[in-house]
């Protein structure tokens, strides 16, 4: 493994005040819609979501360690980061990417 490479995480903010989401625009924001199962994802741009419903583990590529989260929550995924979420509880959400990342 890489030792220089930086360390990419998952930030997961835990329900976010109302003024945060109409901050961020969030209902704006398109949506996307999965079911319970496996899904591996890679991030060529930096993706911030707010969940509405749902409840996944994302599991990040190379690595045992897990990040949980679920509805109400506000997660941003970093370009470049690799992972496998397990929808445990099917999911909606908003997500936007970032165009400068």
């Amino acid at each position: 493994m890489d030792t220089d490479a930086p360390t990419l995480s998952i930030t997961v903010e835990r329900n976010p005040p109302e003024s945060r989401l109409l901050e961020l625009g969030i209902k704006s924001w398109p949506k996307w819609a999965c079911p319970p199962g496996k899904f591996p994802l890679k991030y060529d741009a930096e993706q911030t979501c707010y969940l509405l419903k749902g409840k996944v583990k994302a599991y990040m590529k190379g690595s045992s360690e897990c990040v949980e989260f679920g509805a109400g929550d506000l997660v941003v995924f970093p370009k470049g980061l690799s992972c496998t979420w397990d929808v445990l509880v099917a999911v909606d959400k908003h997500y936007k990417f970032d165009p400068s990342s």
